[in-house]
């Protein structure tokens, strides 16, 4: 039976760095794959481009966006259209009401969204972080008890192996993964679509831009935070021992 996949993402070029080849297995497989995105990246880097408002680069970095979702068999994409960078002085309840009237409008099976640092830190993912919490618990209500959804935070725990910056401190347990071998070059030739963030894709994934995908892993990775409408027993112990690695039919798992 197909599932409903809806991701929730402060950027363009957010999907595809932390769950592109999960989106592209999941498109395969015949399941709906959906994207909430935040804003329009309007202050992101414009690399060979030149832009002469942010306005004009919020458009190409959608145009960039959609051909990304295209790659990877994204259903549809939802564009919340809020300033890049004012995130964090948005009120997270009127953000975490945004995305769950979304939410309750799809009712998807499971919801995917940064973890609480961000993976990088960035104060924009880490109030997409909160907000998309908030917006699964207050969606619960309106599932039939027996199909409540499942919320994944998204990892990427090689994020920073070819940067020279570092992580934050504070990282979130993995509790399973995602095999995504087979859709690596998906997920790379939906980097390639991000010119105007060359420099991004460069420094996180080298050689990407030149046909080179042999630095993207094998796998993606995540964390069980909520299921059955209940908080997710986070114990580094319960977790010691080989990731599951999550089946996308599996109900079990996804």
């Amino acid at each position: 039976m197909s599932k409903k996949l809806l991701f929730v993402f402060a950027h363009p070029d957010d999907e595809s760095f932390a769950a592109g080849g999960t989106m592209a297995k999941a498109h395969n497989q015949g399941h709906e794959v959906f994207l909430i995105c935040v804003t329009s990246g309007c202050k992101g880097k414009s690399g060979e481009f030149q832009f002469s408002s942010r306005e004009q680069l919020a458009l190409h970095r959608e145009e960039e966006l959609r051909k990304a979702c295209s790659i990877l068999g994204v259903t549809d994409l939802i564009l919340y259209r809020y300033p890049d960078g004012t995130l964090k002085d948005q009120d997270p309840d009127i953000l975490a009401e945004r995305i769950s009237q979304t939410i309750i409008a799809l009712k998807p099976d499971v919801i995917l969204s940064f973890p609480l640092d961000g993976v990088t830190g960035h104060p924009d993912h880490i109030a997409v972080s909160h907000a998309s919490k908030k917006a699964v618990i207050l969606s619960e209500a309106y599932y039939p008890p027996d199909q409540l959804p499942k919320f994944y935070y998204i990892s990427v725990p090689h994020y920073y192996d070819h940067c020279k910056d570092v992580g934050p401190l504070s990282t979130c347990i993995i509790t399973g993964k995602v095999d995504i071998s087979e859709f690596r070059s998906l997920k790379g030739q939906a980097l390639q679509s991000y010119k105007s963030q060359i420099y991004s894709v460069n420094r996180a994934y080298p050689g990407v831009m030149q046909n080179d995908f042999s630095v993207i892993g094998p796998y993606e990775y995540y964390t069980l935070i909520r299921a059955n409408g209940n908080q997710v027993d986070l114990t580094a112990e319960k977790f010691s021992n080989k990731l599951m690695i999550i089946d996308l039919f599996d109900k079990s798992s996804f």
